[in-house]
Formats: C-alpha cells, structure tokens, sequence
C-alpha cells in the first residue's frame, strides 16, 4: 500500500479522498478560537475569543489610552507611527495592517510609512517624532538601558511629563495587541471592496 503524503491520512479507503490529520482539524465546536499553524508547529488559539474578558480588558484599556494621547495632546498621526513602529519591532503583521490604514486616513504619506523601518537614516520625521519612536522603541526592548536613556533624555528635550506619559502608554498598549495578534496567528486577508485607508 502507498502511504499518504505527510501530514495526511486516508478517510477508509484506499480511492478515497484524503483529509488532514484529527490533531490538525477543528472541530465546529472550536471554530473561530482555534486553528492548525500554517507552518505545521502546532495548534494557536485565538486568545482574544478564547478570553474575552481579558481582550475587553484590553480594548478597554486601549480606548482609555487614546484619550489620554488625545488629552495630552498627541497629534493622531504621531500616535500611528508609534503604533506602527512598534508592530515592525514585534513582527505583527495584523497590527501592521490595521494601523497602516488607520496612519494614511490621519493624513501621513506613503514615503514616510515607506521608510518608517529606517527612520533614523531619514530627514523626513520630526524631532519630536523621532523622540517619540526612541521612545517606543525603548518601550518595546526593556532590557537595554542605555537606550532608555538615551529615549528619555530626547524625550523630555520634546515632550512634556504627561506627553511622554502617553507615548509610552501607547507603546505598551500596541506590545499587547501585538503579543495578541503574533501568538494567535491573526492572519492579514484581502477584503472584499477595500480600495484604501
């Protein structure tokens, strides 16, 4: 008898069709909070249906820190650049998606976002953008502390105590929606009749 391609098991006979392993079907029960990995290591959950007090929690916590950007009077699309910048760091691809449209329909360009990845070897950001994506930055890799210094030290040159407290609310707030996305796999997917921003 031939043996199936790996990663897939014959339904009874040996014309019929073949399907995926049991371990790598959802059930209809589960549909929706846990799938198989594409790349075969194994199954992700949806953790923000899985838990969705906590991911409410979350969303909370997210609208609360817009207003506080907004109060403290954070320009919308320094906020996008922050949140964009911290989802290259994390590799969020969703997130990556979802604020992209959201930074073109606050008005910036697709040369800025374009080059955003290398934005210290650019003069196309500000001063006080570039303090605020060091500080992002720093946010997002708390072990290196040197660079903490060096963020905060731009950033109290751009900002004041309840702006810098509102960039690196931002920053923590995009890291956990970041860790959502990443570890639940959240796929990015063409949109019927989405044309732009």
């Amino acid at each position: 008898m031939i043996s199936p391609a790996p990663g897939r098991v014959r339904t009874g006979t040996s014309k019929g069709p073949e399907r995926p392993p049991r371990e790598s079907r959802v059930s209809d029960t589960t549909a929706g909070t846990e799938r198989q990995a594409h790349s075969g290591t194994g199954r992700r959950v949806y953790v923000d249906k899985q838990s969705p007090k906590a991911y409410r929690a979350l969303v909370e916590t997210s609208e609360a820190v817009r207003a506080t950007a907004a109060e403290a009077g954070l320009d919308r699309v320094l906020v996008e650049l922050v949140n964009l910048r911290v989802s290259q760091l994390n590799g969020c691809a969703y997130c990556l998606d979802v604020h992209t449209r959201a930074a073109l329909r606050a008005g910036e360009t697709t040369r800025r976002l374009g080059t955003l990845a290398a934005w210290r070897d650019t003069e196309l950001f500000t001063e006080r953008e570039r303090a605020a994506l060091a500080l992002a930055e720093a946010t997002t890799r708390p072990a290196d502390a040197s660079a903490q210094e060096s963020a905060y030290g731009d950033a109290r040159r751009q900002f004041t105590d309840e702006e810098i407290s509102a960039v690196v609310w931002v920053a923590i707030t995009i890291n956990a929606f970041n860790r959502v996305s990443v570890l639940s796999k959240h796929p990015v997917r063409e949109s019927a009749g989405m044309t732009g921003p």
